[in-house]
C-alpha cells in the first residue's frame, strides 16, 4: 500500500498518490508549454475592462484561467472560451456578483479594484489555503481610494459604486508585486486615475509589474514609471484589442530543469526572443550550473552537464523560480544558497519551509534561512512528497523523482492550476 494515504485537495476532489518516474538516462526532448497565466490573467483583465470586443489567444485550459473567466463571467462579462481562445464581447459594464478566487492570487489581488467598478457589491471567497494569504495591503488601498469594504481577508465583500475617485495612495508591498499590479490594471477606469507609491523593503517580482505596465501601455494607457517605487495612471479608457499569449516561461523551467537533473537536452518550443516574464532567468541560473543554453528557430534548448554544481542565487525578482532551484540543488554535486525569497512564506504554501521540509524527507541536507534555503549534497532515498496543494511544490517533487526511485507526490493534480496535464507531458518527455 502507498505509505501516502488518498487526499482531499481544497477543491473537494480526491487525488491518490503518483509515483514521479525515474529517468532511465539523458532526457531528450521538445516540449510545448501552455500560454502564461500572468500573461492571460492580466489580458482577461483588460479586455473586459475595455468594454469589449476582445480576445486572448493562447490561454492556457488552467484552474487559474478558469477562476478568472468565472470570475469576469459574475462581474456581468459576456465570455466565451474554445479551447484556449477567448473571446470577450460588448458590453455596457460591471455588475455585482460572487468571486471564487480558489488559489489563484492574480483573481484574489486583481479582481477587487475592478469590482470597485461594479454597479452592486461583490462577495470574494476561495480556497481554505487563500484565506490565509495576505489581502489587507490591496483592501485598505483601495478603501483610501474610495471603495467600502467590509474585511481584511478572504472572505470579504465590497461594495461598488458604479466608479471610484483614485487618486494617490501608498503602500507596502514587500510582500507581493501583486499588490501594485492590481491597482495598476484596473486604475485608468478611476476618475482621477492612480498614483501608487511602495513604501517598504524591496517589492518582489518587479517583472511582474514591468509586466503589467507594458501590457497597459499596449492598450493605450498612460502609465508613468520614471521614478522609482512610484506608478502614475492617468484616468482614460482601456483600449478593447486582441491579445497573444506567450509559453508560460516558469512552467517551461521544470521541463529545462530535467535536461539539466539528466545530462540530456530538452527544447521548449516558441520561447520569446524578449519576455518581461520572470521565468526567464531560469537560463541565467543553469548556466551557472553548468549547463549549455542555446537559442535557435525551434526554441530554447538547454544541453544538462555530466556533472550538476551547485548555484549562489538571489531569486527575488524571480521567486516563483524557487522550486525548481530548489530540486536541482537537492541533487547538485555541490552545495546551494537561494536568497531574497522571504515573501515566498505567503504563496499558495509557506513554500521556504515546504521545500526544507521535502527536500529533508528523502534525506536531503537542507537549512531553512529567513529569506531562502541552503542545500548541500545528501544522498537522496524514496519517500512521500507532500505537495501542500501547490503546483511548484507538486512539480518540484517530480524533478527529485527523476533521479530518486520512489518519490511519491501526495496531489499531482494540483497542478492543472498552471500545466494542464503535467503527467502525461513529464511522462511523454521521458520516452
Amino acid at each position: 500500500m502507498s505509505p501516502i494515504a488518498h487526499r482531499l485537495r481544497d477543491d473537494g476532489t480526491v487525488n491518490a498518490p503518483w509515483i514521479a518516474p525515474t529517468a532511465t538516462g539523458p532526457v531528450r526532448g521538445r516540449v510545448s508549454v501552455p500560454g502564461s497565466k500572468s500573461v492571460t490573467n492580466r489580458a482577461l483583465l483588460l479586455a473586459a475592462l475595455s468594454g469589449g470586443p476582445a480576445s486572448v489567444s493562447g490561454a492556457p485550459a488552467t484552474r487559474d484561467t478558469a477562476l478568472m473567466v468565472g470570475a469576469l463571467r459574475s462581474l456581468g462579462v459576456p465570455i466565451e472560451v474554445d479551447g484556449e481562445h477567448v473571446t470577450v464581447a460588448a458590453h455596457s459594464g460591471l455588475r455585482g456578483g460572487a468571486v471564487d478566487c480558489g488559489l489563484a492570487g492574480t483573481v484574489m489581488r486583481f479582481v477587487p479594484p475592478a469590482a470597485a467598478l461594479a454597479d452592486g457589491p461583490v462577495t470574494f471567497d476561495g480556497d481554505p489555503r487563500a484565506r490565509e494569504r495576505p489581502m489587507g495591503t490591496v483592501l485598505d488601498a483601495l478603501r483610501a481610494l474610495g471603495a467600502q469594504v467590509d474585511g481584511d481577508a478572504l472572505p470579504f465583500t465590497l461594495h461598488g459604486g458604479g466608479g471610484l475617485p483614485g487618486g494617490d495612495v501608498v503602500i507596502d508591498a514587500s510582500a507581493s508585486s501583486q499588490f501594485v499590479s492590481g491597482l495598476l490594471l484596473s486604475a485608468a477606469r478611476f476618475d482621477k486615475g492612480v498614483t501608487v507609491h511602495h513604501d517598504g523593503g524591496p517589492v518582489p517580482s518587479l517583472p511582474h509589474i514591468d509586466m503589467t505596465v507594458a501590457m497597459l501601455r499596449s492598450a493605450g494607457v498612460a502609465v508613468d514609471d520614471s521614478e522609482a517605487n512610484t506608478w502614475h495612471v492617468a484616468p482614460g479608457p482601456i483600449a478593447a484589442r486582441d491579445w497573444a499569449v506567450e509559453p508560460d516561461l516558469s512552467n517551461a523551467s521544470v521541463f529545462l530543469a530535467a535536461a539539466a537533473l539528466t545530462g540530456g537536452s530538452v527544447t521548449v518550443a516558441g520561447w520569446p526572443a524578449g519576455s518581461t516574464q520572470p521565468g526567464a532567468e531560469i537560463l541565467s541560473v543553469l548556466t551557472r550550473a553548468g549547463c549549455t543554453v542555446e537559442p535557435g528557430p525551434d526554441g530554447m534548448t538547454v544541453h544538462g552537464p555530466e556533472v550538476l554544481a551547485g548555484v549562489d542565487v538571489d531569486l527575488h525578482d524571480a521567486s516563483e523560480l524557487t522550486p525548481t532551484v530548489a530540486a536541482l540543488a537537492a541533487l547538485a554535486a555541490t552545495p546551494s544558497r537561494i536568497r531574497g525569497v522571504a515573501h515566498i512564506r505567503g504563496h499558495e504554501t509557506d513554500r521556504i519551509a515546504a521545500l526544507a521540509a521535502e527536500i529533508g524527507a528523502v534525506g536531503g541536507d537542507v537549512t531553512e534561512t529567513p529569506d531562502g534555503l541552503e542545500i548541500r549534497p545528501a544522498p537522496l532515498h524514496a519517500a512521500p512528497w507532500h505537495a501542500y496543494a501547490d503546483h511548484r511544490m507538486a512539480t518540484a517533487g517530480a524533478l527529485v523523482g527523476l533521479r530518486v526511485p520512489g518519490v511519491e507526490i501526495d496531489d499531482i493534480g494540483c497542478t492543472d492550476k498552471t500545466i494542464p496535464d503535467f503527467p502525461g507531458r513529464w511522462t511523454a518527455l521521458l520516452g
